[in-house]
């Protein structure tokens, strides 16, 4: 075992880690586009962009630039009752590109904390509107919106959350279905404050991938209903999908819009919830009691936010959503025939820059905790490539950094993992 090991087992806990069965983590000591560099200099093509989040490939230069300028010039301050110019112009470039109708941004910390922030935005217009009975929140099954306790409400308890199920408050789910969304509406007439989704894939809940007409009756029913419509875009957004913005393909405009994830470009973390102007008009008043107590010690980090201005410039003067796109396409055509697996080759689906595949179910071992992930996981190290998977769910999403010959050699590596697993 490497010092560098040796050190970790003793002193780290490593998130979503069972380290009874997990006993060697990896040990990455440089990265650089789509390569993660090891200790003893092996290097694995980063295939799952560090857990969705880098966009452009590692150590990009003018992101690297771009914190260093920024950090040399005002590393932090208090965003309450301060400002600078990072956040204002990250602010402005993010209202300029999103969809229609949302005017103000929130800034926070990661992909939880930015569902959390919508789901009590919305929670408390409707308080501060007069409505009180507004009190339920309708989510899918499936969902998967962060580990803070708001968050895991409106998540599918299973298999993450059902330990804390006491805790959370009570949420309305439905199957991925229009018909099941509007009866939930019928059954709660006035009752409603959101409904929080993810627009066109489940991520974390097997890489689901549903129609944009479920958003399009999604945005029509609450509207109906005067509900507000949560789009939890912290994976799908900054154009992993193939558009820029998820709920743009389906042509709908969300109340409340959560990034994160690649809004930095993988280097920092920030996140961000965009609102509509009537929702920030709720707790404009003269009475403090009415203002949004929420905040975090780092809100609107201005290193973070040159990093995401910067990054964002990227993903528009290289038209990100267009390279994820046809990276998708060459990885899935490759992987397609490739494949022996007829049943697998069925179960293979794309959008955007992501590639996904179901392997078949072994008896009394499936799911997300099947233990056949652990085994790919560790197979597919030795092929070369940083692959994990949802349980049998098998999936790529690579950065915009990736050549169409290292697509081809992931889809080369998946292909074996259906072979020899």
């Amino acid at each position: 075992m490497s010092d560098l090991l040796g050190r970790d087992r003793a002193a780290l806990w490593h998130p979503y880690t069972q380290h009874g069965l997990e006993r060697e983590t990896l040990p990455v000591v440089a990265a650089e586009g789509s390569w993660l560099t090891l200790e003893d200099g092996r290097r694995v093509l980063d295939a799952i962009s560090s857990w969705w989040c880098c966009l452009h490939g590692h150590g990009r230069p003018e992101l690297v630039a771009a914190i260093a300028r920024q950090a040399a010039q005002l590393d932090h301050v208090l965003f309450a009752g301060a400002t600078h110019e990072p956040a204002v112009a990250l602010a402005e470039r993010l209202l300029a590109v999103a969809p229609a109708g949302l005017t103000r941004v929130f800034y926070s910390d990661n992909g939880s904390t930015a569902v959390e922030v919508a789901l009590k935005l919305a929670y408390q217009s409707c308080q501060h509107r007069g409505e009180a009975e507004r009190r339920s929140f309708i989510a899918f099954e499936g969902g998967y919106h962060g580990d803070t306790f708001g968050a895991m409400a409106v998540g599918d308890p299973e298999p993450f959350f059902r330990p804390f199920e006491p805790l959370l408050f009570p949420v309305v789910r439905v199957p991925l279905d229009a018909g099941a969304l509007a009866r939930a509406f019928e059954r709660l007439p006035g009752q409603v404050a959101a409904v929080i989704l993810e627009p066109l894939i489940q991520a974390a809940g097997g890489m689901r991938v549903y129609s944009p007409s479920l958003l399009v009756e999604a945005r029509r029913l609450s509207r109906e209903h005067g509900a507000l419509l949560i789009a939890d875009e912290v994976m799908t957004g900054f154009g992993r999908t193939g558009s820029l913005f998820a709920c743009s393909a389906a042509g709908i405009e969300p109340d409340l819009l959560c990034l994160a994830k690649g809004l930095t470009g993988g280097t920092l973390p920030l996140a961000t919830t965009l609102a509509r102007e009537e929702i920030f008009d709720a707790f404009l008043s003269t009475e403090r009691s009415r203002a949004f107590f929420h905040g975090h010690t780092f809100t609107a980090n201005p290193i973070a936010c040159a990093a995401a201005l910067a990054s964002l410039e990227l993903v528009l003067a290289e038209n990100v959503p267009a390279r994820f796109a046809a990276l998708g396409g060459r990885i899935e055509a490759t992987l397609r025939a490739a494949l022996s697996n007829g049943d697998v080759r069925n179960s293979l689906r794309r959008l955007g820059g992501i590639v996904v595949l179901d392997l078949p179910a072994r008896q009394g071992d499936t799911g997300y905790l099947s233990s056949r992930a652990l085994e790919l996981r560790r197979r597919a190290l030795e092929l070369g490539a940083l692959l994990r998977p949802l349980g049998n769910v098998l999936y790529a999403m690579p950065p915009a950094s990736t050549t169409e010959e290292q697509g081809d050699r992931i889809a080369h590596i998946m292909a074996e993992l259906t072979e020899t697993i």
